[in-house]
């Protein structure tokens, strides 16, 4: 049976029995822009992810027609401690690899995708789109330095892309075709398709040992802070750790192999 969370005010939680997760961002009325409230429950949903052996991958997804997100809800005050060396950056509470959280994250991007929900899509590990999606970054529109979401951006995008986003503000729309075209998304799909194909990406992941996926998404995500020589000497460790767990999980259930599809 499914197991729901409704202790949170700002997003959902389930866990279904494929070892999957799903996070719905949960105020549509406001585009599902973050709050505080909405920050602390991210970062305790990551943990609930992290904690739960249960939980083999996760989708993150979004509630409404119009919007995957909006970033932060400039309409509530987010609150940051009165010492300016003590103020933290919201998006290390929406993140799972600030959490620690090395469990694979699909991310399904519908609609609206702007400014802070790129703290979103650039720390998920897969993210696919509908095809009414639409990307932009409207903070220099409105007068504010874009200088946090565009790092994690590159790095998915590369430069020059992330560059004409973020200097274009609202002037550009990247539709769901350009942000396929530039890997900023890695499949297109109808919009009723989103959260069944997301689902369905996130549980053919589950079905392989967590101990290997987890181990891929840490030593890919890591290497990325690191020079490309200590990044392979760290992944060799990683391969030592995981690989006897996995291989023996694979040996102990047996062949359970379902057809590959083309993409």
């Amino acid at each position: 049976m499914p197991v729901t969370g409704s202790s949170y005010e700002t997003i959902l939680y389930e866990r279904s029995d494929d070892h999957v997760a799903t996070i719905t961002l949960n105020r549509p009325e406001v585009l599902n822009a973050f709050d505080r409230t909405m920050c602390e429950e991210m970062r305790a949903a990551w943990k609930r992810v992290k904690d739960d052996p249960l939980v083999h991958a996760v989708v993150l997804r979004a509630a409404g027609e119009r919007a995957f997100c909006a970033g932060l809800d400039t309409k509530q005050p987010y609150g940051q401690p009165d010492d300016v060396w003590n103020h933290e950056d919201p998006g290390e509470l929406l993140s799972p690899k600030w959490q620690q959280v090395w469990k694979p994250v699909v991310c399904a991007v519908h609609g609206i995708c702007t400014a802070g929900a790129f703290y979103f899509v650039n720390e998920a590990d897969i993210v696919i789109c509908s095809d009414d999606a639409t990307f932009f970054d409207s903070h220099v529109t409105y007068g504010l330095v874009s200088a946090l979401e565009p790092v994690g951006l590159m790095r998915k995008v590369g430069l020059a892309e992330t560059l004409r986003m973020a200097l274009s503000g609202n002037d550009e729309r990247v539709t769901a075709e350009t942000a396929l075209r530039m890997s900023l998304v890695t499949e297109v799909v109808a919009r009723e398709q989103l959260w069944a194909r997301a689902h369905e990406i996130a549980a053919g992941i589950a079905r392989k040992p967590t101990s290997a996926t987890q181990g891929t998404v840490r030593a890919i995500w890591e290497s990325l802070d690191r020079p490309y020589r200590a990044a392979m000497q760290q992944g060799l460790i990683y391969t030592r750790v995981g690989n006897p767990i996995g291989q023996a999980e694979v040996a102990a259930r047996g062949a359970d192999r379902p057809e590959p599809r083309s993409r």
